[in-house]
């Protein structure tokens, strides 16, 4: 009689887990959520706080920007927008008041520098983005 040692219960365990990531098997055994900003979740021009709207009007007009890494290719590592070819995101810095450096907050924008076809916002340092809408 086989019987299951420590040892194989992790391996099975392993084993499930590996066989269910290409499906987009959870945690809790459904299918995983997209990311929000592949869900629709937005946020209005108006509803950014005063600086990501100082920001925002900044990509639009071309600059100035206030950091050098202000324009610079985006990659879009956490796959969290949607998969476009390399050089397609581009990221500018929100200022944070009381912040020491860069800080978390960014709006990424894809397409011609001053004609995006889309831009997002991130708060977290890219967890999570929501669309910029008019």
């Amino acid at each position: 009689m086989w019987r299951w040692t420590s040892s194989k219960l992790v391996l099975a365990g392993c084993l499930l887990a590996a066989l269910a990531l290409p499906y987009g098997i959870g945690a809790k055994g459904a299918p995983s959520e997209a990311p929000p900003s592949q869900l629709g979740a937005t946020v209005a021009v108006a509803a950014l706080p005063v600086q990501g709207v100082q920001t925002y009007r900044l990509i639009l007009q071309g600059g100035p920007f206030a950091f050098d890494k202000d324009g610079v290719v985006f990659g879009n590592r956490e796959r969290l927008l949607p998969a476009k070819a390399r050089g397609y995101y581009h990221e500018y810095t929100v200022k944070t008041p009381g912040s020491s450096n860069r800080g978390a907050r960014r709006i990424v924008c894809g397409g011609a520098a001053t004609t995006p076809d889309v831009c997002y916002y991130t708060a977290d340092h890219y967890a999570s983005f929501s669309r910029i809408v008019p």
